[in-house]
């Protein structure tokens, strides 16, 4: 989105292990990027958490597909996720979207006030994040995927699509 906003990551976020991470503590710790075009890659490595350094090193990464699928992946976990403090950062795992609307304010005509609205999340359960494991997620289909009425359809969706006359397509 446009907007930056101290909720983000209350709830937006594709997050392989959100935590209180400090990539700056050692030479040795990287956080990388690679889009070829088909996935974008992020990579931390080697990084330690704020004032727990003496806990070890992370790494792990986040692979974005074109197809929609996602990929977190996790080679080095040295402690269990769940003994992270989250007194400092959000302790999470997982993928969240929202959004938000920009309204008028009852008292303030002139002034906006930000509405966000959350509408899906999932959140890993962190007691499964471990050394050399990942977490797949595949899209489920959608009315997008259809260039026609008869595919649409002809299709095993279990929701029902509709037509949208601006966009010549179903949704």
């Amino acid at each position: 989105g446009d907007v930056i906003h101290r909720m983000l990551t209350a709830t937006q976020y594709i997050a392989p292990l959100m935590a209180n991470f400090n990539p700056s503590y050692s030479r040795n710790s990287t956080v990388q990027y690679l889009d070829n075009g088909s996935v974008f890659v992020v990579q931390w490595d080697k990084v330690y958490l704020q004032g727990k350094e003496d806990m070890g090193s992370f790494t792990f990464q986040a692979a974005l597909h074109s197809t929609g699928r996602i990929v977190f992946g996790y080679k080095e976990i040295p402690v269990p996720v769940l003994q992270i403090s989250a007194t400092q950062h959000p302790v999470k795992a997982g993928l969240s979207d929202a959004f938000m609307i920009l309204n008028p304010s009852p008292d303030v005509p002139e002034s906006r006030r930000r509405t966000i609205y959350e509408y899906h999340r999932v959140e890993l359960d962190t007691s499964k994040i471990t050394n050399m494991s990942a977490v797949e997620f595949t899209p489920l289909p959608t009315c997008l995927q259809h260039q026609s009425c008869e595919m649409c359809v002809s299709s095993e969706l279990t929701f029902n699509c509709s037509w949208c006359h601006v966009l010549q397509r179903y949704l």
